[in-house]
């Protein structure tokens, strides 16, 4: 009788679990919303994707790499936009990558972090990180206005702007591949006789720099697709000239898209469709780039 009772209690926690976890009606549900949201989201980004490709099959040619913005859709061309584009990412990498590598490694291998002002830098980096693009163009005016720079339209100034934007997800993804270095390295060159920074510099580092490089090169293809900030900033939406200097005067894709779709002409139109077939492969390259150097150079510990 005690057995057959213990058993019924078994079978009848065990209905309970069913119904209660993940095989209850509620989590069924919502499973099902998920993934037709997920479903609706794919569906309608392909279509977006493939109308947009559609849209500029024609003007996916050689002129849209060779020549100049113009008033006559058949003549324009995309060239300044593209230099500038590079000009300004290759600043904005060289301005983060090594500022942000370095803060990261302030914050994760030597800083107390118990500490009432590593706190409150911890926290202000996490609260960066989720701030509009807009606003990060506002502060580069602002600062530009104090420090008396009356031409904002120059590569160093929106490389500057996209730099304070991608700063924190830079530190961010350092920190999480410096965690992710087992601590038995650090113990083991520091047993040796190796200074904190020797250990950084030819164990830590080293290790780190698959998830280093991926992070950096998702947030810097972030920083490629932002218009915002650098309009604020007086991008110009009309250059008939190549970007060829830190203080010259640049367009970069996302500009040059929003000036075309913004003329009443069907082919511009159709430019903005082409340019922005050619950012999107420029995004998917850089994400690729990202994800060969991590399969390619990641270690499993």
């Amino acid at each position: 009788m005690a057995r057959r009772t213990m058993q019924e209690t078994v079978h009848t926690t065990i209905r309970h679990k069913a119904r209660s976890g993940e095989s209850s009606p509620k989590s069924i549900g919502f499973l099902v919303i998920l993934w037709l949201a997920i479903l609706f989201a794919l569906v309608f980004l392909t279509v977006l994707i493939v109308t947009t490709f559609i849209d500029g099959w024609n003007r996916l040619d050689s002129r849209l790499f060779t020549e100049y913005p113009a008033s006559d859709p058949e003549d324009a061309g995309a060239r300044p936009a593209i230099l500038g584009s590079l000009w300004v990412i290759g600043t904005t990498a060289l301005m983060t990558i090594p500022l942000g590598v370095a803060a990261a490694i302030h914050m994760e291998e030597f800083a107390n972090r118990h500490h009432w002002f590593s706190r409150i830098v911890e926290v202000n980096v996490q609260n960066l990180a989720a701030i509009p693009a807009v606003i990060y163009g506002m502060l580069t005016l602002g600062a530009m206005g104090l420090m008396g720079v009356s031409n904002k339209n120059q590569v160093w100034v929106g490389a500057l702007a996209l730099s304070m934007l991608i700063l924190p997800v830079v530190i961010i993804a350092t920190r999480e591949s410096l965690r992710a270095v087992p601590s038995e390295i650090r113990q083991g060159s520091l047993a040796v006789g190796a200074t904190p920074l020797q250990t950084v510099v030819r164990n830590t580092l080293p290790a780190a720099v698959p998830g280093i490089a991926t992070g950096s090169i998702l947030a810097l293809s972030r920083a490629l697709g932002e218009a915002a900030p650098l309009l604020l900033l007086g991008g110009l939406v009309f250059l008939s000239f190549d970007p060829n200097g830190l203080t010259s005067g640049y367009t970069t894709m996302p500009i040059q898209i929003f000036n075309w779709t913004s003329r009443p002409q069907a082919g511009f139109h159709e430019l903005a469709a082409a340019a922005s077939v050619l950012l999107l492969v420029m995004l998917l390259a850089m994400n690729a780039l990202a994800i060969l150097i991590r399969n390619r150079y990641q270690k499993r510990w």
